[in-house]
């Protein structure tokens, strides 16, 4: 059994972690531009190492001509809405695509529109096998949230946020109150990770 001081750091952990699920791109321990493993406190890493991204955006408008704000798209859908790249990243990778000669843009609605050239259909296919897998990764990541971003779910983990927001404002818990909230909560994770 926990401590009365291990209890608090516990009550403030929970507490913190709780806080993500009300956020529609923070929620279950993963940050708008990261994704992890394991869920709460689970190992969180880069979704793109350095030049990744460029391997990705020349991937998809190699795949399909597109302008800025369809990229961002794109890969939020591909990615559960676990991932949306800002346009302060999308709009400068197109631009450098573009003056290393990897990339074309024609003007289409008054949209610049962008695609693969000849030379960077080259490049994806030197960096072939870099492309699989971050594709694979991506797949995988997209997944993962989609799975865990179910509706009853997140609408579970609200009614326990709310729960313990609504119980701990009410009063100051005692000793044996958080003994119970605790072995709820206990018995509750127990029971999920079982299934």
């Amino acid at each position: 059994m926990f401590g009365m001081h291990d209890e608090r750091v516990e009550n403030l952990r929970f507490m913190a972690m709780a806080q993500g699920f009300g956020d529609p791109r923070g929620g279950f321990g993963f940050g708008r531009h990261r994704w992890g493993h394991g869920g709460f406190g689970g190992r969180r890493e880069r979704l793109f190492d350095s030049g990744d991204f460029k391997l990705v955006v020349l991937k998809l408008i190699s795949e399909q001509p597109s302008y800025g704000y369809q990229l961002i798209k794109t890969l939020e859908d591909r990615l559960a809405g676990g991932y949306a790249p800002s346009a302060g990243v999308v709009y400068p990778t197109l631009t450098m695509l573009e003056e290393e000669g990897l990339a074309a843009a024609s003007l289409e609605n008054n949209r610049k529109v962008y695609s693969a050239t000849s030379e960077g259909l080259e490049y994806l296919r030197s960096n072939d096998r870099r492309v699989k897998e971050l594709f694979e990764r991506m797949e995988a990541a997209g997944e993962g949230f989609e799975r865990q971003r179910s509706p009853e779910i997140m609408r579970a983990f609200m009614n326990l946020r709310g729960a313990m927001m609504s119980r701990t404002a009410r009063a100051r818990l005692t000793r044996e109150e958080v003994r119970k909230i605790a072995e709820a909560i206990n018995a509750a994770a127990k029971a999920i990770d079982d299934l």
